[in-house]
């Protein structure tokens, strides 16, 4: 979320922010948005004035009694009373305004940096081009054609069980997928320096809040609701007293399954603040990944490119401000070595103001060859997200050299999409007879497997 003040102070480049990523009347919002915060600051100002009153009011009360005034100790008490009535009326109007500039705020994505391509998708530009496509001496098959070939990689199976956009991957298939998780979460921790995290699935508003899923984006994810026992609402009211959603006895409870790991890494910092000497903070998991895909009708409804259920080895960083423009660089290139050491050819992009995340300040995309389709396809995005997720979670760092407490900055990547991972294996080491080679990075981890065969 943006800073209230900062878009006060600059409003012209809040609009120019806004306009080059695609906003259609940013004019219109600046102005809704200062019109709400004049009334709210105009408001808190007069609750100031008023409590300021009310409390110099009830101590002249106590002077009129000890000077026996009793008519002024009436009408002072008359006083307070009444200033005690504007104040309950005022305080609500604050909370409605409070509530409305919230919600405005929330939707408003957050601005790019200066070097950021302006335009849609077409200004997308390409950094890098990382290692050559290979020229094979047949007709390439896309990774489902090759998977459904060997008898390992089954849809209708998934179809009857869960609907469209799942997969049931089988015997060798199913290692070379968590053998490829296993090498990244090896290398990431092991030469890169992040920690391993096992964090939940299930996550609440406030923490699909904080990292910005919500509530924009809610119609793109999985919700999961159960009605919860008076018992396990008492068990929680011990732990969180002034949550107030648990006020209700045996309410439903809601959680969302997770889009990302992103989402409860960030959040492992939030409403807090960590010293700076811990910063910068690097994490990474390996989790399922559930996203409704809502808008994505008619898209690769093929294989397994985009699904409902998927898995991912998430990269995050929390950092101090000026750390996070060498940090994205720094995950990045954490995400490239995997390709490297897959030997799969890659390239990276920086995406344009139009086509990057609502979240991200600056994205970079890393997209690997597929040879059954002849293109790169993405497999990682790497973002950062300055102070945006921060103030969503109140999320902030103590500065060595001072006093007062500044928010952190986020980053996240892909280190990288396990199944899309998988894909570009398939497709760069498969073999005219349908086999598929297996890379010597992975070799550790297939016990002895060097080559994947049809099933009998």
């Amino acid at each position: 979320m943006l800073d209230i003040k900062w878009i006060r102070e600059n409003a012209e480049a809040f609009v120019e922010g806004l306009e080059s990523r695609g906003f259609q009347t940013p004019q219109e919002l600046l102005n809704r948005l200062l019109k709400l915060d004049e009334e709210r600051r105009g408001t808190i100002q007069k609750l100031q004035g008023l409590q300021a009153r009310r409390n110099a009011a009830s101590k002249e009360v106590g002077q009129a009694k000890a000077a026996k005034s009793e008519v002024e100790a009436v009408r002072l008490m008359d006083e307070v009373a009444a200033i005690k009535g504007a104040i309950q009326l005022d305080e609500l109007t604050a909370g409605r305004l409070d509530a409305e500039l919230l919600e405005l705020m929330s939707n408003v994505p957050n601005l790019p940096l200066d070097d950021v391509p302006i335009g849609d998708e077409t200004a997308n530009a390409v950094l890098r081009v990382v290692g050559t496509p290979p020229k094979l001496k047949f007709a390439p098959k896309q990774h489902f054609e090759l998977g459904e070939a060997l008898g390992l990689m089954d849809f209708e199976t998934a179809a009857k069980l869960s609907g469209s956009r799942f997969v049931v991957l089988k015997g060798p298939l199913a290692r070379l997928e968590r053998a490829l998780a296993q090498f990244m979460l090896d290398l990431h921790t092991g030469e890169h320096g992040y920690t391993e995290v096992n964090p939940p699935l299930l996550v609440r508003d406030d923490t699909m809040f904080g990292t910005a899923q919500l509530p924009k984006f809610a119609d793109d994810q999985f919700q999961a609701t159960r009605k919860i026992t008076e018992a396990e609402v008492r068990a929680e009211l011990l732990h969180e007293p002034n949550r107030l959603a648990l006020a209700g006895l045996a309410a439903p409870q809601s959680l969302w399954l997770i889009p990302t790991a992103e989402v409860p890494l960030t959040n492992l910092v939030r409403e807090s603040i960590v010293d700076e000497v811990k910063l910068p903070m690097r994490v990474t998991a390996w989790t399922p990944c559930f996203r409704a895909e809502a808008g994505a009708a008619g898209k690769d409804t093929r294989g397994m490119i985009r699904q409902h259920q998927f898995s991912k080895v998430e990269l995050v960083s929390i950092t101090t401000p000026e750390q996070s423009r060498d940090e994205h660089e720094r995950m990045t290139a954490c995400a490239e070595t995997v390709l490297k050491r897959l030997d799969i050819p890659y390239r990276v992009i920086v995406l344009s103001t139009g086509d990057m995340g609502f979240a991200a300040q600056k994205t970079y995309d890393i997209e690997v060859w597929l040879p059954g389709q002849g293109a790169y396809r993405e497999i990682s995005s790497c973002s950062v997200c300055g102070d945006f997720q921060a103030r969503r979670m109140k999320a902030r760092y103590r500065p060595k050299d001072s006093k007062d407490p500044q928010f952190v900055h986020t980053l996240n990547g892909s280190g990288v999409a396990v199944g899309r991972a998988l894909i570009a294996v398939l497709e760069n080491y498969q073999e005219a007879d349908g086999s598929v080679r297996v890379p010597d990075a992975l070799l550790p981890y297939m016990g002895g497997l060097e080559r994947i065969t049809a099933t009998a």
